[in-house]
């Protein structure tokens, strides 16, 4: 099945989408681009990896997906195909399992992270300098601040806005990424502050 996907979105379909998210990387002045999954806004992440640039990061979110198990496994092999890199988020057995280069702690997992032995990289999600300070402290690759517009994932959250995300930024220790409310429209706005990327979910469903 992963090879069919491959195979139907490769040539100008998907040569014009990655160049989509390659602007968008250009507009936003950073290196890393990564796409968080989310089967409600986002139902097939197969396709959107296909869609994506080399060198993305993959984060298997999906905390309530029916089989993340399969879900995990089939991104497995589409990142691989397209060099990509695939974090699993919040259960270290099933990165290991499905051989996930890295490991992504929710922010509850901060003050009892399991064992992050044996992954490459590891991020955490941030959603105040106190849980900034915590990632710090574990040593994490990269952090995830969020969220810095209005977004759909969680339409109640105040929106930290650029200005506190630069605050952030100026004083974290750990490289940050920003999601939430990210798009083509919007994705400018991140040149303002000093990032190693950002994520999103709906802009790269739209590609």
């Amino acid at each position: 099945m992963v090879k069919s996907r491959v195979h139907k979105l490769s040539g100008h379909k998907a040569s014009k989408s990655v160049r989509k998210a390659q602007k968008m990387l250009r507009g936003a002045g950073v290196q890393t681009l990564i796409f968080m999954t989310d089967s409600q806004r986002a139902p097939d992440p197969e396709a959107i990896c296909a869609r994506l640039p080399d060198h993305s990061i993959i984060i298997v979110r999906d905390y309530n997906h029916p089989d993340r198990m399969k879900l995990a496994k089939a991104l497995r092999s589409i990142t691989l195909a397209h060099n990509q890199t695939l974090m699993v988020a919040g259960d270290a057995t099933l990165a290991h399992r499905v051989g996930a280069d890295g490991l992504h702690l929710p922010e509850y997992q901060l003050c009892k992270p399991p064992s992050l032995e044996g992954f490459s990289l590891v991020s955490a999600a941030c959603h105040s300098r106190k849980a900034l300070l915590k990632a710090e402290a574990l040593g994490v690759d990269f952090a995830l601040v969020s969220p810095v517009f209005a977004t759909k994932s969680h339409p109640d959250a105040a929106p930290l806005g650029i200005h506190r995300l630069a605050r952030l930024a100026t004083v974290s220790r750990v490289p940050l990424v920003a999601l939430g409310g990210i798009s083509a429209q919007n994705v400018a706005k991140l040149k303002l502050v000093s990032l190693m990327g950002f994520a999103a979910i709906g802009a790269f469903a739209d590609l």
